[in-house]
């Protein structure tokens, strides 16, 4: 195991010393608050939102106070905001999904205080609240704390990823470096100048800053604890961090939302963030799955600001059982786990997985599926296999009209095969492409 690096400082308390009030509260005050909060939140999107006083015209908000009723609702998707963005752009650029706006003709509590644009493009409004993304409360459990100084790498160029870091270090007492991206060799002697007690950013760009250092013999020992998200953080690189006297702790979290979910010091899934209520559905569906079924991830945020109700964020997760062995009280995730859009173009013809959670969902007697796209481009062939539950009957006559049900869906031809009760993986995926190129 490699040593730490030259001149690193002491490991700091651990992160659990730090939890407040809310982490730690009974689950069902925390269900009766996040319930209430909902009510208010549906009321307020219909009445401040344009495009929620669509989607959901006809509900009565005050009967939204259960999980049972919010699955009743609408999901929103990225592909849906991003074209009603386009379409609205030239009356409102965030399409009629937040209630701030830009602007004289807006009242100056209801302006934007920045706007930020992701890929699509997708424009996204910041309030004025402090820690408005929220980003504090998964630094603080990377034991960052007031005082520090964080070296910032995340991008400051049209998204809000750095300014959502930024805006959670300032609300603990931290002090920032806007490094961004980028320029190595400059990020090292700056880390060696200043410095700072925690990095945040993507855990790749800081394996590349430690190689740097190395390499040149340069001592960023300071950096003891990070903060780092947006990409996929394996196990060996945390232990290869952890061997070179940095822990690092990842977040979930997108532009819209803000943050999703946090680790701990448990190392054992993600804690959920305690302003967001998160459901799993089935995916290519809206219903929520059993907790431990692996679905897409669905988040409702509790932001007055920007009230995106059952956003749909095409990642893949599971609930985990228990609590956090760390003493927050909150539902884990087991992290990220894919994506869930697995549309794969057939014969000419996109084929996507809500259109496979159909066809299951129009035969009872079906317990699974999963579509596998074989052959070549040139040559695609397609089979939905499928499990059946105990007593389904007539098999053959089943897979028939299970195959007209494709045809009718998808407009497509494809074999049905029935497969044997658990043979298929359970990892949320509902289409398999196994085609070669060329």
């Amino acid at each position: 195991m490699s040593e730490p690096l030259p001149g690193a400082s002491p490991r700091a308390p651990s992160p659990d010393a730090l939890l407040d009030p809310r982490e730690t509260r009974a689950p069902e005050l925390r269900e009766a608050e996040l319930m209430s909060r909902l009510s208010a939140l549906v009321a307020v999107a219909q009445a401040q939102a344009p495009a929620y006083a669509e989607l959901l015209r006809g509900v009565d908000a005050a009967s939204v106070a259960s999980r049972a009723a919010l699955a009743m609702l609408p999901l929103t998707r990225k592909r849906a905001l991003a074209e009603r963005q386009r379409a609205e752009r030239a009356r409102d650029v965030f399409g009629g999904f937040a209630t701030l706006g830009i602007g004289a003709a807006h009242a100056p509590a209801r302006r934007a205080g920045r706007v930020f644009a992701s890929p699509g493009p997708i424009y996204e409004p910041e309030g004025a609240a402090s820690d408005y993304w929220r980003m504090g409360r998964a630094m603080r459990a990377s034991g960052i704390q007031a005082g520090d100084l964080v070296h910032n790498a995340f991008s400051y160029h049209f998204t809000p990823a750095a300014a959502m870091i930024e805006s959670g270090a300032r609300a603990l007492g931290c002090t920032v470096f806007p490094a961004g991206i980028g320029q190595t060799e400059l990020q090292v002697q700056t880390i060696a100048d200043l410095r700072p007690d925690a990095y945040a950013g993507t855990p790749s760009f800081l394996k590349l800053i430690v190689d740097k250092a190395a390499e040149s013999g340069t001592d960023i020992g300071s950096i003891t604890k990070a903060s780092v998200g947006a990409e996929a953080f394996p196990a060996a690189l945390r232990d290869w961090l952890s061997a070179r006297g940095i822990d690092a702790y990842q977040s979930y979290g997108t532009a819209d939302l803000g943050l999703v979910a946090y680790e701990t010091s448990a190392r054992e899934g993600l804690v959920l963030d305690e302003d967001v209520i998160v459901e799993i559905v089935e995916p290519g569906g809206s219903t929520p799955v059993v907790d431990g079924e692996i679905g897409e991830v669905v988040v409702t945020v509790l932001n007055p600001d920007y009230p995106l109700i059952r956003f749909a964020t095409g990642d893949l997760s599971a609930v985990l059982p228990g609590a956090c062995p760390s003493g927050r009280t909150n539902t884990r995730i087991r992290g990220w786990l894919g994506r869930a859009d697995q549309s794969a173009k057939v014969r000419g013809m996109f084929v996507h997985p809500s259109q496979v959670a159909e066809v299951l969902r129009r035969h009872s007697a079906v317990r699974k599926g999963r579509l596998v796209v074989a052959g070549t481009l040139a040559d695609d062939r397609m089979r939905l296999d499928i499990e059946l539950d105990p007593g389904a009957g007539d098999a053959a006559d089943l897979a028939e009209r299970v195959a007209e049900t494709i045809r009718d869906v998808t407009r497509l031809r494809g074999e049905v095969a029935i497969v044997a009760p658990g043979s298929l993986p359970d990892d949320g995926r509902l289409i398999e492409d196994t085609r070669a190129v060329g």
